[in-house]
């Protein structure tokens, strides 16, 4: 665990055995894990980005992984690069959501405990972002000469959600393990600009400077409000766990980001469960029934069906 100004970024625990149960809103695929029960509607709403909105980085375990496999193997270790493929793939899922640092700060421990010198993460971090901005850059400059539509590199109907809450007058933030120089940049390459306005957070190389639950915080003390004024989307575990932690509403974004077929992720809709979701959906193409459940207590009861 990291304690960071007071606030906590925990490593992946998951409770997902312990839900026994799930339930769908009728006609629909919201999976609700937890019926929420709301004394009002929400007035902020906070998102995370990779994967939950933006799939302009769609991929990048694929450039994470072999990229630590050759730090790796660079050690020495007779180990062969399937085993190495593995041990990486492990704690970068284990630490998904999370700051990329903390990733590479884990890359250094492992190249530590092979007999290497490990460089500083931040090095580590360079190398990988080098390598995956390299992957991105055809994505970002189709958006940027207009030969691709935002639409194309966002996670299904995310315009259509934002600008419905944009409509019913909610205030909405991003908060982003990226980089804050590039989730900016991406932000205004997708045209979401307009939603967020100058309320888009991400990661500083001075990594004590900044977590979700920072944001989360500063987002209930500027605006003098508790926790249960809070609504939070994310596909990562960390954002859930902090939504959920200040007694917010948490809607899991399972979302298949190669696919985008409608249907959920498993791993991610385990993992997001175990994180304390109270909602589950593949992406928004249901935001209609979702922001009517979400704002209206008297909406249906879910349709309850074993797990």
């Amino acid at each position: 665990m990291d304690q960071i100004a007071g606030f906590y970024e925990e490593d992946y625990q998951g409770g997902a055995g312990e839900v026994r149960a799930v339930g769908f809103l009728p006609g629909t695929g919201i999976e609700v894990i937890r019926p929420v029960k709301r004394r009002g509607p929400p007035r902020h709403v906070l998102f995370d980005f990779d994967g939950t909105l933006s799939l302009i980085r769609e991929g990048w375990v694929g450039v994470m992984v072999p990229m630590m496999v050759e730090v790796l193997s660079s050690t020495g270790t007779d180990e062969p690069p399937e085993t190495l493929a593995a041990v990486a793939r492990d704690f970068v899922t284990e630490l998904t959501g999370k700051q990329t640092i903390y990733q590479m700060m884990r890359l250094a421990e492992e190249v530590a405990r092979r007999g290497g010198e490990p460089e500083d993460p931040l090095v580590y971090k360079q190398r990988y972002h080098d390598r995956l901005m390299e992957r991105i850059a055809g994505r970002r400059e189709d958006l940027r000469s207009g030969r691709a539509s935002p639409r194309e590199m966002l996670v299904p109907y995310s315009l259509e959600i934002l600008e419905e809450l944009r409509r019913r007058d909610m205030a909405l933030y991003v908060a982003s393990g990226t980089d804050e120089r590039y989730v900016m940049e991406e932000v205004r390459l997708l045209g979401l600009d307009r939603f967020f306005g100058g309320r888009v957070y991400g990661a500083l190389d001075d990594y004590k400077s900044f977590s979700k639950a920072m944001v989360i915080q500063r987002i209930l003390e500027e605006n003098r409000v508790d926790g249960a004024a809070l609504l939070g989307f994310g596909d990562g575990y960390v954002e859930i766990q902090n939504v959920v932690a200040v007694g917010g509403t948490a809607v899991a974004v399972a979302s298949d980001e190669a696919g985008r077929g409608g249907k959920p992720d498993p791993w991610k809709r385990d993992r997001l469960i175990g994180a304390g979701a109270d909602l589950v959906i593949p992406d928004f193409r249901e935001w209609r029934p979702l922001l009517d459940y979400l704002w209206n207590d008297q909406s249906p009861a879910p349709a309850w069906s074993p797990a």
